[in-house]
């Protein structure tokens, strides 16, 4: 799809790969909705000169339901019709199983899921209207297994990954595409806290590259990076007690 003269929803715009799809995107002769919870950083982002895009910002917490809903309507009276939906919102935690705690699964559940969820109920009527419409979400190649200490990520990806399946076949007929974005490890503020070495760590900057070029294509998912997707495939072929083995020995260094 082209970018130019459409109009753009960005969610999670203020931080990591939303960050830099913001400026990358601000640089194409588009109207441009940026949504975050810190809505200081978007007017910044706002004030700066540099840009052809013309910008519109809105606080919003994803996975507050009557949050997105308002913010849709401000949006279609303020605005109007969303071309492209770019639904990148995420958060994720370390958890030991010491600080077990649910509240952690609902606030993953509730904005890597639901915050999915949630726009696309407001989207659908209006993009079945128009017949077109594009929703790229953004899941994870995380969503393949359940990683020790990331168990609520994993599973959010897995469930964001399996809902956007089903979309995509649902509503082809009716002109709407379903993209999922499903990247590996990419140097973030949410990233920067994991303990581990992250193999093939990719800016933020390159992976928006990425999806960006995979949308202006229209590919049905956007993987990267290519050896992190085939080390998640086999993973993901593993049997499980073979995977739970080699997790269990990996956790013991």
């Amino acid at each position: 799809m082209e970018f130019t003269g459409s109009t753009i929803l960005l969610t999670g715009a203020s931080s990591g790969i939303g960050k830099a799809l913001t400026e990358k995107l601000s640089k194409e002769k588009c109207k441009l909705i940026l949504c975050a919870r810190r809505l200081d950083i978007l007017e910044k982002f706002k004030e700066e000169q540099n840009h052809y895009a013309e910008i519109f910002s809105f606080k919003c917490d994803v996975s507050n339901k009557e949050e997105v809903e308002n913010t849709y309507k401000k949006i279609k009276n303020d605005i109007g019709n969303i071309d492209l939906a770019i639904l990148n919102a995420g958060v994720g935690y370390r958890m030991n199983i010491e600080n077990f705690n649910s509240e952690y699964a609902k606030e993953t559940f509730g904005v890597n899921f639901f915050g999915l969820v949630y726009w696309i109920e407001n989207l659908i009527p209006d993009f079945l209207k128009r017949g077109k419409g594009v929703i790229a979400g953004v899941s994870s190649l995380a969503d393949n297994r359940g990683y020790s200490k990331s168990s609520f990520y994993c599973a959010s990806k897995a469930a964001a990954t399996i809902f956007l399946e089903g979309l995509r076949v649902e509503l082809k007929p009716y002109g709407i595409k379903v993209i999922t974005i499903k990247p590996g490890f990419v140097k973030t503020p949410m990233t920067d806290k994991n303990e581990f070495k992250m193999p093939f760590l990719m800016s933020a900057e390159k992976a928006a590259d990425i999806i960006l070029n995979g949308i202006k294509k229209e590919k049905r998912i956007i993987q990267f990076p290519f050896p992190t997707v085939i080390s998640s495939r086999l993973i993901g072929c593993m049997p499980s007690g073979l995977y739970e083995f080699l997790m269990s020995h990996f956790n013991e260094k």
